[in-house]
């Protein structure tokens, strides 16, 4: 009798752990990021910060070109169709980026989330015509857009993947 009972002891506790293990595996299951692909597939690993890609677009000059992967909330994006956004990069700074060959376009309602970009960064000066063109895309002003009368230097980024956090 002591014997069966030892039995059904031991049986009931190796149930119970076996229940522990499973809930401990639902909960870390919980935790996984879940991200849309835009454009080719990439992968959020060698993701450097926006701060980190801000130290690389300094150490360019207008024509150098670099292949990178970083990550960034989206500040502002063509409200037509979703085909350019501006990434922030520290305060007042930030690079313009668009896609691969119009080879895709982000969702327009993307603003303020987390992206992470995968492309080539790159400096260089953009004519008044398209910044202007970019400001009308943007929803700006007439006033605003008329405001714009010189040349600038900019950071770019021609991404080929993006990861939009969901």
């Amino acid at each position: 009798m002591r014997r069966i009972v030892f039995v059904i002891m031991a049986f009931a506790s190796l149930v119970s752990c076996k229940e522990s293990t499973k809930n401990k595996s639902t909960i870390s299951t919980e935790k996984v990021l879940v991200y849309t692909a835009f454009g080719d597939k990439i992968s959020k690993k060698g993701s450097i910060s926006s701060g980190e890609m801000l130290a690389k677009f300094s150490n360019l000059n207008v024509g150098d070109t670099i292949e990178v992967k970083f990550s960034s909330i989206i500040k502002d994006l063509c409200s037509k169709k979703g085909c350019w956004m501006k990434l922030p990069l520290k305060d007042s700074l930030e690079t313009m980026v668009r896609f691969k060959d119009y080879g895709f376009f982000m969702p327009l309602d993307a603003k303020g989330k987390e992206v992470i970009v995968n492309g080539k960064a790159f400096v260089k000066e953009t004519s008044v015509e398209e910044l202007q063109h970019y400001a009308e895309d943007a929803g700006k002003t007439k006033e605003e857009i008329a405001q714009i009368t010189a040349p600038k230097v900019e950071f770019a980024f021609e991404a080929d993947g993006v990861l939009l956090k969901k």
